[in-house]
């Protein structure tokens, strides 16, 4: 009678496991990274501020709060900045004016849209690697080769962060959930006259 009370339960158990979504049973992602690997990418993330810039904001009664449907994914391409007065940057003056969600910002260096950091194909980093991604953030230029990252991206402090950090915070965007937001590129400032 023992015997087969066992074997019973060995039969549920083992039927119970083709019931269990396999995502329950393994650690890997479809980013490639570990669970613990994608949750210290999240801390991180989440203590560099990532989503102060990156992430577009809906009102609470307590303020702004990062809007969890569309995290990290950049600029709203529906979005349009309003017109910079003139002369309005310089000593005295003001040294950068933002929009009203942090992703849109504008200041003596010109102006900078937040990236889109969800795993997107063709708006996001979907097609990124792990290697693009430590070369961006280590150069401070967009796709390793392109033009500069601009402020207030500080990038620079990034780029102190080891490898398994950056490779972390890789795996974590990787695991987020991808969002279509294709950004402006950002618009450095014409050279001084002289």
């Amino acid at each position: 009678m023992k015997r087969i009370a066992i074997a019973g339960c060995l039969i549920i158990g083992l039927f119970s496991l083709f019931l269990v979504p396999k995502t329950c049973f393994t650690a890997e992602t479809k980013a490639g990274g570990n669970k613990a690997q994608i949750e210290r990418g999240h801390y991180l993330v989440t203590m560099a501020g990532c989503n102060d810039c990156h992430s577009p904001k809906k009102m609470t009664p307590n303020g702004p709060v990062p809007d969890e449907a569309r995290l990290l994914s950049g600029f709203s391409a529906a979005e349009k900045l309003p017109e910079v007065p003139s002369n309005i940057f310089g000593p005295h003056k003001w040294g950068a004016i933002t929009n009203n969600d942090l992703t849109g910002w504008v200041g003596p260096w010109g102006t900078s849209y937040t990236s889109n950091l969800t795993p997107d194909m063709e708006t996001g980093t979907g097609a990124w690697n792990e290697e693009l991604f430590i070369k961006i953030l280590r150069t401070g230029k967009f796709m390793a080769s392109g033009r500069d990252i601009l402020p207030p991206m500080p990038w620079f402090n990034y780029a102190k962060l080891t490898d398994a950090d950056l490779k972390a915070i890789f795996a974590y965007l990787k695991s987020l959930k991808p969002v279509k937001n294709q950004v402006p590129a950002s618009v450095p400032a014409p050279p001084p006259q002289r």
